[in-house]
């Protein structure tokens, strides 16, 4: 038994079970005399409901996240080649999987509004961040995961970029211009300005197949309290009629008790009036 083993057990549990399920293989490494695996069990920390929830998709749903995590691994190579196409379908591609695998999470209940959000930014830093997918594969996650930056990591330095600066660089550093220098620094700094185009039609895109999927996501979440909504009239109704029907049978009931309780008197008089006769009798 080593830590790995006794990690991917633990986090495979509810969050409500953790500390108990923790404690008791602390106490089988102690007994199997590994005092140094018993105190780094200990170390590990009990998972929040929402890195539970991605746990368990790495779990229960391999082959979903395996796809958004391969969307991811191609968005952050078009980003490094600077695809501007590629980078427009792999967005597209990108929102449809990660809709897909966060409607996983949530079919499975037991998730506030909160920590359906950190799913959401649990599987975005997994796009993005390639360590971050690491986490969210292995699916032993303690708490969510976020990532804040424009561009997906390692953040790409991009050719275009370069040779602007090597250009501007040069051409300030010498008091005579060379020949041709002004103009290549010129298609440098056009480069740049494309690349920056690229980029921000990029982010542009991502934050609109993001606007996208928050909207399907509530029409989806309204579209269901609706339905038990009306589950719930339907079941309310029924419930106060047969509770009025059952407070009709105990009336009823408490009625019927008491005339049988007026007629056992009268057998208990009957009863002693006829032994007191048959005495007279004898």
């Amino acid at each position: 038994m080593d830590l790995d083993e006794v990690a991917g057990r633990l986090y495979a549990v509810p969050p409500a079970e953790f500390t108990a399920a923790r404690a008791a293989e602390v106490r089988a490494a102690k007994e199997a005399g590994d005092v140094r695996l018993s105190r780094d069990i200990a170390k590990l920390r009990k998972p929040t409901v929402s890195a539970w929830a991605v746990n368990r998709l790495a779990r229960e749903h391999p082959a979903e996240l395996a796809e958004l995590l391969g969307v991811g691994e191609r968005l952050r190579a078009a980003w490094q080649a600077q695809d501007a196409g590629a980078l427009a379908e792999l967005t597209r591609s990108r929102g449809e999987a990660t809709a897909k695998v966060a409607r996983l999470a949530r079919q499975a209940g037991g998730l506030s509004a909160a920590a359906a959000s950190e799913v959401d930014q649990t599987l975005d830093a997994a796009v993005v961040d390639a360590g971050a997918a690491d986490q969210v594969r292995a699916g032993r996650l303690a708490k969510p995961l976020s990532y804040s930056g424009f561009a997906p990591a390692p953040a790409p330095a991009p050719a275009a970029f370069t040779a602007a600066s090597t250009a501007a660089s040069a051409t300030a550093a010498s008091s005579e211009p060379r020949p041709g220098a002004r103009g290549r620094g010129r298609a440098g700094k056009d480069a740049a300005a494309e690349a920056r185009a690229r980029a921000e039609a990029e982010a542009r895109q991502a934050r609109e197949a993001k606007e996208a999927r928050k909207a399907k996501e509530r029409a989806e979440a309204e579209a269901a309290h609706r339905e038990w909504a009306e589950a719930l009239e339907s079941v309310t109704r029924d419930h106060d009629e047969r509770a009025e029907k059952v407070a009709r049978l105990e009336r009823k009931l408490a009625k019927a008790r008491k005339r049988l309780e007026e007629v056992r008197q009268r057998l208990e008089v009957t009863r002693r009036e006829e032994r007191h006769a048959r005495r007279r009798l004898d």
